[in-house]
C-alpha cells in the first residue's frame, strides 16, 4: 500500500464523517423543540462536519493552492459560526422565542434587567437635562 492509497482512504473517511455530521446537524435542526437546541445542533456538528469535508477534499486534491483556499474557508467558518450562533441565541432570548422551562441556568435575565434599568435611568437623566436647557431661555 502506497501513500496515495492511504491518503485516498483517509480522504474517504473524512468525507463520510463530515457528511454524517452534516446530516446529524440537519436532523437536530428538525427534531429539537426550541431555538437554543436547534441553534446548537445547527452550528456545532455543522462546523466540524465542514472541516472534515474540507480536510478530506484537501487530502484528495493534493494541490497547494487548493489546500490554502480550503484552509481559508475552514478558518472563516470557524470564526463566523460561533458569532452568528451567539447573536441568534441572544436575539431569540430578547424576543421571547426561548423556552425558559428548558433552561438549566439563566444568567441573561439579570444582565438584561440591569441593562433595561440603566437605559431607563439614562433616558430619564437626558430628559431632565433637556428640560433644564429649555427652561433657561424662557428665564431671559
Amino acid at each position: 500500500m502506497n501513500w496515495t492509497a492511504i491518503a485516498d482512504v483517509a480522504s474517504a473517511i473524512c468525507l463520510l464523517g463530515g457528511a454524517a455530521l452534516a446530516f446529524a446537524a440537519g436532523v437536530g435542526v428538525l427534531r429539537f423543540p426550541d431555538l437554543l437546541s436547534r441553534m446548537h445542533a445547527g452550528t456545532k456538528p455543522q462546523v466540524l462536519g465542514l472541516v472534515l469535508v474540507l480536510l478530506g477534499l484537501s487530502l484528495r486534491l493534493r494541490d497547494g493552492s487548493a489546500v490554502w483556499a480550503l484552509v481559508l474557508v475552514a478558518l472563516f467558518q470557524m470564526l463566523t459560526a460561533p458569532v452568528a450562533a451567539h447573536l441568534v441565541g441572544r436575539a431569540g432570548y430578547r424576543t421571547g422565542k426561548v423556552r425558559e422551562d428548558l433552561l438549566v441556568v439563566d444568567e441573561l435575565t439579570e444582565a438584561q434587567d440591569r441593562a433595561v434599568r440603566a437605559a431607563e435611568e439614562a433616558a430619564a437623566q437626558a430628559e431632565a437635562a433637556n428640560r433644564g436647557e429649555q427652561a433657561k431661555p424662557n428665564e431671559r
